[in-house]
């Protein structure tokens, strides 16, 4: 006795083709974040010698267009201070240390 197959073709592309995002958005939205990404950094740079003797290892939340910063020992708090000033602003988390890296690799 044999087994029949089945003969449908499988369909290949995309589920949602109406959704795709267009090249020069998804370039837009990467210069924007390496700008966002660039201020973050820059503040980082500019207050990390201050703090690193008296808060080694805090978190530092950042919002880049104003360049406040937020520091505590526990990073919920951090952003909790972060999320009062500026509820919908973005925020960049780093550690007050050599490298401002939050995690191990």
């Amino acid at each position: 006795m044999t087994q029949a197959t089945s003969s449908r073709p499988r369909r290949r592309g995309r589920l949602f083709p109406e959704f795709t995002i267009p090249p020069e958005e998804l370039a837009r939205r990467k210069a924007e974040k390496d700008a966002r990404c660039q201020r973050y950094r820059e503040v980082f740079a500019r207050v990390r010698l201050e703090l690193i003797d008296e808060h080694y290892n805090w978190f530092m939340v950042i919002e880049p267009k104003s360049g406040d910063y937020f520091i505590d020992p526990d990073e919920k708090i951090a952003v909790q201070k972060a999320r009062e000033k500026y509820p919908h602003g973005m925020i960049g988390i780093h550690r007050i240390n050599e490298t401002g890296a939050c995690g191990t690799l």
